[in-house]
């Protein structure tokens, strides 16, 4: 049960599992290993526990450990530091992974102050907690622990027509998020050359699946195709995305965080690039098929202006982790994207409580400035 995990790796602390791709990993940790994670987010407008609380009751008794639950949720917000050192001791990890950011580039346009607070405020108090922790520990312990840091491909800056991004691309960023995120991909990679803090960090492409926020462009095509409302492209909508199914990123963040070489950073895509036209048009297709009577769903594509700074084109060539880890996403994005539209057709209730409590409806963010 506990093969993805080196043995005595008993305690793992995840920041951001309430999210997306944090609430997939805790799911994963909880299904298939006998550690005990503990869940550091602080509950944003973003953050939803449904479907960690959907994965305990699955597991029912196997949710409980010898020293009781399995899963413990630590509200914190990393920006306040007694409250992350605090949090830190509470845990007592043998792996920590990072996974909390404000990640919503249009967001980021509107209020970029969040973002350099969370993300690199925010990550500098998380490392200085978990270097006292580490630092702490009885010998063994010491030598088995890890700090793993979830990144993006977005610090890499904007592709031309060819090309890929790896692990020796320079750094780029276009936006405020992608700023703040290499800001704190920095800070962690100081953090080990300079204290010997064991890190690993990884920067993944576009995510997608069950769960995520309606914010992000799948899941609001879909939202706003059942709904019969317009379906916003931007711009021309030749931008390109490779997109990564969520599951095949815990499996690749899993490798990573237990078996990658320390003080290495490793890039993480799911050889599915698409422009944004071909997923909205791959959307609205698998819409036509499940929903017949209200196709054309294409019908509904809408040109918008563009996003202010918009990157062109990102592609990752993931060859490090697949040639010294062995991974290899296990969907293709045809398949991603059609669990990924049945999931939301089947679970409508959960999309309107979230934007409900966010008090999100499909808005546009981070418009045209002028």
């Amino acid at each position: 049960m506990d093969q993805l995990l080196p043995p005595g790796t008993d305690r793992v602390l995840v920041t951001g599992g309430a999210g997306f791709i944090g609430g997939a990993v805790v799911r994963r940790l909880l299904r298939d290993t006998s550690a005990t994670v503990f869940n550091l987010d602080k509950c944003g407008y973003a953050s939803d526990l449904a479907g960690v609380e959907r994965e305990l009751a699955a597991l029912g008794p196997a949710a409980q450990g010898p020293a009781g639950p399995r899963h413990q949720l630590l509200t914190v917000d990393l920006v306040e530091g007694a409250a992350t050192t605090e949090a830190v001791r509470q845990a007592d990890p043998d792996l920590v992974l990072h996974l909390a950011a404000e990640s919503h580039v249009d967001r980021s346009i509107d209020g970029p102050g969040a973002f350099i607070e969370s993300n690199v405020t925010g990550t500098f108090q998380l490392l200085q907690a978990v270097r006292a922790h580490w630092e702490q520990l009885p010998p063994g312990r010491r030598d088995r622990f890890r700090f793993h840091h979830i990144s993006t491909d977005e610090v890499f800056g904007s592709l031309g027509p060819q090309g890929r991004f790896s692990e020796t691309t320079p750094y780029d960023p276009r936006s405020p998020y992608s700023a703040s995120k290499a800001a704190s991909d920095h800070l962690v990679s100081a953090w080990h050359h300079t204290y010997g803090l064991p890190v690993v960090l990884t920067n993944c492409s576009n995510n997608y699946g069950p769960w995520q926020f309606p914010e992000k462009l799948i899941p609001v095509v879909i939202l706003k195709a059942l709904a019969g409302e317009p379906i916003p492209l931007y711009g021309d909508g030749a931008n390109v995305r490779d997109w990564l199914y969520v599951d095949d990123h815990v499996e690749a963040l899993l490798l990573a965080a237990t078996r990658g070489r320390l003080g290495q950073s490793y890039c993480v895509g799911g050889h599915g690039e698409r422009t944004n036209k071909q997923v909205v048009e791959a959307i609205c297709a698998l819409l036509d098929q499940r929903l017949p009577a209200a196709a054309p769903h294409r019908r509904l594509i809408t040109r918008v202006s563009d996003r202010p700074g918009h990157d062109r084109r990102y592609a990752i060539d993931p060859a490090r982790i697949s040639g010294e880890l062995g991974w290899q996403p296990r969907h293709n994005f045809e398949q991603g994207l059609a669990a990924t539209v049945d999931w939301y057709l089947a679970n409508g209730d959960w999309c309107q409580r979230v934007q409900a409590r966010a008090g999100h409806s499909g808005e546009r963010l981070g418009g045209p400035t002028i």
